[in-house]
């Protein structure tokens, strides 16, 4: 039994035995090859490729988006109407300290400019919107169509026609910086809401007493003095008479290449008041300069009233600067209340400029920039500063009724403050050939020296209390 059972084992094993085929002659012996992946690392990076280019895609896309839309709705709140005041921020607000510390300081906005050509959305009233264009880029140049509508433009004329237009000044020499003005003269020219009272604000906002001219800070002091010895808070013209004496006007107006006061040839201007107590559009354009800026509330606020000027059929101004550069022989004319300096020289500090046009001029009349990006500046180069410049000029922007033009006549200091005066900022009004041209110019004061600009700030708006002081008589005269 156990043979019978080895036996069977070995039949068994012959018969699951298979030799291998014969190999055939001269044949190569084939390779095991591990399988490559080769294809799954090209598949990776194509994939990775695209991916890549899907994400510059959509960062490309949102830079495109930013650039063309702009900021300026989100940048510039619009509060619920558009005269109504706005809240100065936090940052912004002037301690009431008698001292003043870096940490303590604010910085200026400043608009971008990007390029020429670039268009930006701007929120300046109420369910609208403005496009603001670049112009320029030396200077920082902007232009809003539609600033104000045809209608607003003809009240603003309006309201210069009431208040009544004065002749302005001829060429004047540097030197011949004295004028007597009346007691009377002066205390009209100080009332700028026209209710018969000075109040402090309109005092120490030291409003221009004619074109381009500024009062003394003796003066100054002395009205200031009178004034807060009053127990009733403002002068009446019997008061204003009993607390000052004969008065000096001091000129700085806008200084030409030469050295000269700003000339006009055959125009008339008066000033609008834009604070309290004036007419509700007055109001409204303060508020969309500050919107349109985005600078402190204040500073536009306490800045100099605008002026409006009407040039007639063969009417132009030379080139000019509207704000000029300070030196330790000058200071700004409107803190020079403040300075501690004995500088005799005052200059009009305006760090920008926005000039809006009231009409459509019928022929001629542009606003040029004659060295408006211009590599270099040069005044030798520049000529007759009457009319050749109009020819000459890079830029020049035709009068459109309620158009506007921004721009900053000082760069940045790079902290954020006000910089050097910037030269290529220079502008004049070319000859009106057919009808009349009418502008209101809204300038904004601002000290380069930032400690007396803050200085003056607390001076003019605060008190030991920390309340802000309001006119007691700003509800007089709204349609004036």
């Amino acid at each position: 039994m156990g043979e019978y059972e080895h036996r069977l084992h070995e039949l068994e094993g012959e018969a699951n035995y298979f030799p291998p085929p014969p190999r055939h002659p001269g044949g190569r012996e084939r390779l095991h090859i591990q399988k490559s992946s080769v294809c799954s690392r090209a598949y990776f990076v194509v994939v990775m490729a695209f991916f890549h280019l899907y994400i510059i895609n959509i960062i490309a896309l949102l830079l495109y988006v930013h650039y063309n839309t702009g900021s300026g709705e989100q940048d510039i709140p619009l509060e619920n109407s558009a005269s109504a005041p706005r809240p100065m921020p936090a940052e912004h607000r002037i301690p009431s300290s008698a001292s003043l510390s870096p940490e303590l300081s604010f910085q200026l906005p400043r608009l971008e400019g990007i390029r020429v050509g670039h268009v930006q959305r701007v929120s300046l009233v109420l369910d609208r919107t403005h496009n603001m264009r670049t112009l320029s880029l030396k200077p920082l140049l902007f232009e809003i169509p539609g600033f104000l509508s045809v209608e607003e433009s003809s009240v603003v004329m309006q309201l210069a026609q009431l208040k009544g237009l004065t002749h302005s000044s001829l060429l004047t020499a540097p030197d011949s910086q004295e004028e007597h003005l009346t007691q009377d003269q002066l205390f009209s020219l100080l009332d700028l809401n026209q209710d018969g009272l000075l109040q402090r604000e309109e005092i120490l906002s030291l409003s221009h007493s004619t074109d381009g001219s500024w009062l003394s800070s003796y003066n100054l002091r002395k009205i200031h003095t009178g004034l807060e010895t009053n127990p009733s808070g403002v002068l009446s013209l019997q008061e204003f008479k009993r607390v000052s004496g004969g008065v000096l006007q001091y000129s700085t107006a806008g200084q030409g290449l030469d050295g000269h006061a700003k000339v006009r040839q055959r125009s008339t201007h008066t000033r609008l008041y834009l604070g309290e107590g004036t007419h509700h559009l007055l109001k409204s354009i303060r508020n969309r300069v500050t919107r349109l800026t985005r600078l402190p509330s204040s500073l536009v606020d306490l800045s100099e009233p605008m002026e409006v000027v009407r040039y007639e059929q063969g009417g132009y101004s030379h080139a000019h600067h509207d704000s000029g550069p300070t030196n330790h022989d000058s200071s700004c004319a409107h803190t020079h209340l403040v300075a501690n300096n004995s500088a005799s020289k005052q200059v009009a500090c305006r760090y920008l400029t926005a000039l809006l046009h009231l009409n459509s001029a019928d022929g001629g009349g542009e606003t040029s920039f004659p060295v408006a990006d211009n590599r270099t500046y040069e005044e030798e180069v520049l000529g007759d500063l009457s009319q050749q410049y109009c020819d000459k000029g890079n830029l020049k922007v035709k009068p459109v009724a309620g158009t506007a033009l921004l721009w900053y006549n000082h760069l940045s200091d790079g902290n954020g403050w006000v910089g050097e005066l910037d030269e290529f900022s220079l502008h004049g009004d070319c000859l009106v050939t057919r009808g009349f041209k009418w502008t209101g110019s809204v300038w904004v004061n601002i000290d380069p020296e930032q400690q007396r600009q803050e200085r003056y700030q607390r001076l003019v708006s605060w008190h030991p209390d920390g309340q802000s002081k309001k006119p007691e008589h700003g509800d007089l005269h709204q349609d004036l």
